[in-house]
């Protein structure tokens, strides 16, 4: 919670606690709450953690700081620091479409094997050979989600345990059945429903995400509200063309 979806980037300290506060409160110990705390600044991000786990977070996702460019070095002691703040789980994001740094599969393992808490990736950088790299070298335990839609099934062929996703806001029993497929051998059924929601995923992603995620949840019958600018409202012409791609979504 409070990723990219959930535009962290538009939250403040106290809004991002009070989110995370409300989503335990609401959800028990029915589901996992995993809190974004990472910042592109390190004090922020450990207050960040700090405060997550006090309101209840079963873990934290920290997404490698935007605009900065750290180095290598530098994030290995940034993550080090969140994990160093709390004893909860730390999940990496990795998406340097948006931060415009990547950290790569040796920095990562490397910060893992520092820090036990350092309990996953979320794999954002669209290059599958990273993700397979990943894979390859992690150790036991270590737990590797696709970041993309798209990309889930070409994930999972290489290794991947998981997704976090944008789309799944509104078809997540498709990637379940997808997922469910997959795993029990049957990579013709998965590759059917891949291919079934690439017109969905695209239309979601023809704009800034999560503009086009927000106005379906919205259309769908959440009260999801509108983005904070400076992300603005869905343009006609592609409220039109995601419009009659909710059908198969709702109920």
């Amino acid at each position: 919670m409070a990723g990219s979806t959930g535009e962290s980037q538009t939250l403040d300290l106290d809004e991002r606690t009070e989110l995370v506060r409300a989503v335990k409160a609401g959800v028990g110990e029915t589901a996992v709450v995993i809190a974004n705390v990472g910042t592109s600044d390190t004090r922020a991000s450990v207050e960040g953690a700090k405060r997550a786990a006090a309101a209840g977070a079963d873990a934290l996702l920290a997404v490698v700081p935007w605009y900065n460019k750290p180095t290598q070095s530098g994030m290995l002691a940034h993550f080090g620091a969140i994990a160093d703040a709390t004893p909860l789980p730390v999940i990496v994001y990795n998406i340097p479409g948006r931060s415009v740094a990547n950290i790569l599969p040796a920095t990562l393992l490397d910060l893992a094997r520092k820090h036990r808490n350092v309990a996953g990736v979320k794999e954002s950088s669209g290059d599958l050979k990273q993700i397979a790299t990943i894979v390859r070298d992690k150790e036991p335990g270590f737990r590797v989600f696709a970041g993309d839609d798209h990309l889930f099934l070409p994930s999972l062929a290489v290794g991947a345990d998981g997704l976090v996703g944008v789309a799944t806001h509104l078809n997540s029993r498709e990637f379940r059945r997808m997922y469910d497929a997959y795993r029990a051998g049957d990579t013709r059924e998965a590759a059917c429903i891949h291919s079934g929601q690439l017109a969905l995923i695209d239309a979601l992603f023809a704009t800034t995400s999560p503009i086009g995620v927000k106005w379906a949840m919205n259309q769908m019958g959440f009260k999801a509200g509108r983005c904070r600018l400076p992300l603005d409202e869905l343009p006609d012409a592609l409220a039109d063309r995601l419009r009659p791609l909710l059908d198969a979504y709702a109920g």
